[in-house]
């Protein structure tokens, strides 16, 4: 109840017990029905008044009523001492009403603040602990990806070598290729492709070591423009995308604006994007790619029309280990936000307009020329 509601419930009281005086003065004394009814109704603002404001307005509410009931007193004084003293003794009845109901209202108010301050008291200790389990919660989910990692760092260093010599074998074999088909052969274009895709190969190795052992590659990579590396990862995709007859769009700023890029380093963001939305899709299913500059740097959309990500899997989508399609590591997109991070960039998903997922690269600084 509010200060004014207070106020004014009390006001109206003071008035109840005036209109009873009121009406005590006006009957006639004979009228001993109607008095009978007068003081029985004074112990209902008393009892209010008691039960509102406790001790202090139980017995300011009975006093009023005693000083209301005065004028009555005079009605008996003639009529013996045996009728006087029985209505005095009604004027003791309000004193001990408002006294007694006071007292215990005022117990029960104390006692309802003393159980407001304990709840309240309960309220910020399970916060606290609530705070606390959900910091447990997220350490031990933390020491448990730790330890993952920590075992496979002991398994992809031992596999790092066997990689890495066929690697080296096959690059040199291209080398071979390269130096025997010369610019003009056809084929020479393909023997370009497996050069620079061994070389991001080995780049992919480094980077899941480095991943496994807690550090950050910091190499600078050559940029180049981003259109060109699209169209670079998108032919490298062609067999997938053909395969489920995929609907692939690219919208660009156009020919105006260049933005550039790190190549390795995007080849490897939007191959693992692109990737996860053609797994996503259906057979027959569209993919949309949107890129453009921004005041702080560049954006790069990838969007698809598959089944999407549901909210509770949104913050775990970038976590180790984490996959949900049969067959998946775990390790793409968590691999992917540490060199979104590693540029100065952001990573993140929402769902998309076209009814699936999209996800979003979000880079500062994006160098650019313009036409």
């Amino acid at each position: 109840m509010t200060p004014q509601m207070k106020k004014t419930l009390f006001i109206c009281l003071i008035a109840m017990v005036a209109i009873i005086g009121v009406l005590h003065y006006v009957t006639p004394g004979y009228m001993i029905l109607y008095h009978d009814t007068y003081r029985r109704l004074s112990y209902f603002p008393i009892a209010i008044g008691a039960i509102l404001y406790g001790l202090s307005g139980g017995l300011l509410i009975a006093v009023l009523s005693c000083l209301s009931f005065v004028p009555h007193l005079f009605m008996f004084w003639f009529q013996g001492p045996e009728a006087y003293y029985s209505e005095l003794s009604e004027i003791l009845f309000y004193l001990a009403a408002g006294i007694v109901i006071g007292l215990i209202s005022t117990r029960e108010n104390r006692l309802r603040e003393k159980y407001q301050q304990l709840s309240e008291k309960l309220t910020i200790s399970y916060k606290r602990l609530h705070d606390q389990a959900t910091r447990l919660v997220k350490a031990e989910k933390q020491l448990g990806q730790a330890q993952k990692l920590s075992s496979l760092g002991h398994v992809s260093a031992s596999l790092a070598h066997e990689i890495k010599n066929p690697l080296a074998s096959i690059k040199g074999a291209a080398e071979i290729l390269a130096e025997e088909v010369g610019p003009a052969h056809p084929k020479h274009e393909f023997i370009e492709i497996m050069r620079s895709e061994i070389s991001r190969l080995n780049n992919s190795v480094n980077d899941v070591l480095a991943y496994c052992r807690g550090q950050q590659t910091l190499n600078q990579d050559h940029l180049e423009p981003l259109a060109d590396v699209l169209d670079k990862v998108i032919q490298l995709l062609v067999p997938q995308i053909r395969e489920k007859s995929i609907d692939l769009t690219c919208e660009g700023p156009g020919d105006k604006i260049i933005l550039l890029v790190e190549e390795a380093a995007m080849i490897q963001i939007l191959m693992n994007i692109i990737l996860n939305a053609v797994d996503a899709v259906p057979n027959k299913g569209k993919i949309r790619i949107r890129y453009c500059q921004e005041s702080k740097g560049y954006r790069i959309d990838v969007a698809d029309n598959g089944q999407g990500i549901t909210p509770e899997k949104i913050e775990a989508v970038f976590d180790s280990f984490v996959t949900f399609k049969e067959g998946g590591t775990g390790l793409g997109l968590s691999i992917t936000k540490k060199i979104v991070e590693r540029l100065g960039g952001t990573i993140g998903v929402t769902p998309s307009d076209m009814g699936g997922a999209q996800f979003f690269v979000l880079l500062p600084d994006g160098k650019s020329l313009t036409h």
